[in-house]
C-alpha cells in the first residue's frame, strides 16, 4: 500500500518546481515553486476532479502540511548526521 502522500521533484525537466502526489481517491499531483509551495499551485488531477470546492482546499492544505512535515523531518535527518 502507498503513502497517503509522495513528495517528488524533476531536478533535470523544472529543478525549480516540487511536487505533493496525493495517493488517494481522488488523486491528484499539485506542482508548485519550491521556495513558495502555496503561491502559483497548478493541480494536474489524475481522477476526476471534485466538485466540493471545500474538499479540494482541505486536500491542498493536508498536501501542503504534508510537505511541511516532510522537509522539517529531512532537516532534522541530516543535521543529526543520519544520512552521511
Amino acid at each position: 500500500m502507498l503513502p497517503k502522500f509522495l513528495l517528488a521533484d524533476n531536478s533535470q525537466e523544472m529543478p525549480d518546481m516540487l511536487y505533493v502526489v496525493h495517493n488517494e481517491s481522488p488523486r491528484f499531483i499539485v506542482g508548485s515553486d519550491i521556495e513558495e509551495f502555496s503561491v502559483n499551485q497548478t493541480i494536474y488531477w489524475i481522477d476526476e476532479e471534485p466538485m466540493d470546492k471545500e474538499l479540494i482546499a482541505h486536500l491542498l492544505e493536508e498536501a501542503e502540511e504534508f510537505l511541511e512535515a516532510e522537509l522539517e523531518n529531512q532537516d532534522s535527518y541530516f543535521e543529526d548526521g543520519e544520512g552521511n
